[in-house]
């Protein structure tokens, strides 16, 4: 009898520690542009993540995967949000998405008002919330790379940036400000004011250097606790 209690005992403390150690890893899904579609590339963002995860013996923890569509904006999302999200039962997502929103609006007239990027976003944030997903908000990053605030869409940036950070903090979640980290690391590392060549090829979509940056900055948001 005092066997089979003693055996009772181990298997309550053994049964929950063999149960966490066979929990699937955390779907992690980065929903978002072309900067995203590229984070799976051999030298992208999402990619170096996962590299960096495996050299740290977290490969069990998390399983990336992208979710990035070149030219989309804050509606796009919105419009493939099951597909390309829910269904795959993520347990974090990251939401970054805004530089096309802003970026078409000079381009081609195609951008997103204001008062729209709100609504579309908010949408998506309650498709989320209801299946009880950890959610990233990201602000966007740079169109163009000029530390002074003499880029054209500057002005507009900040504004979207700042809609984000509202977004985030009325809703209690997490904010992974990436605007804010670039602004600074180019006040750091671009004293001849070049418009592009620091984080980014062509004043928008990441170099090497950019992507790298960027993997960084998400594991950050994605390891806090």
């Amino acid at each position: 009898m005092r066997i089979l209690f003693r055996f009772l005992q181990i298997a309550l403390v053994a049964f929950p520690l063999l149960a966490m150690q066979q929990d699937k890893p955390l779907r992690v899904i980065f929903f978002g542009d072309s900067i995203t579609q590229a984070g799976v590339g051999p030298k992208g963002y999402i990619t170096m993540m996962t590299e960096t995860l495996k050299t740290n013996n977290q490969s069990n923890q998390f399983e990336l995967m992208g979710a990035g569509i070149g030219g989309n904006k804050i509606y796009d999302l919105y419009l493939r949000i099951e597909d390309d999200v829910l269904s795959k039962k993520p347990d974090v997502v990251f939401v970054y998405i805004g530089i096309n929103d802003v970026w078409h609006k000079s381009s081609s007239g195609t951008g997103t008002d204001p008062d729209k990027y709100v609504k579309f976003y908010e949408a998506i944030i309650k498709k989320l919330k209801a299946q009880n997903i950890r959610i990233i908000l990201c602000t966007p990053t740079v169109i163009g790379e000029k530390n002074d605030n003499s880029n054209m869409q500057d002005g507009d940036l900040n504004q979207y940036s700042k809609i984000i950070r509202d977004i985030a903090s009325r809703n209690s979640l997490q904010l992974c400000d990436l605007r804010k980290y670039f602004q600074d690391y180019l006040a750091q590392n671009n004293p001849e004011n070049k418009e592009k060549d620091i984080l980014t090829s062509d004043r928008v979509h990441l170099n090497e250097t950019g992507n790298k940056f960027l993997a960084d900055k998400m594991m950050e948001a994605l390891l806090k606790k």
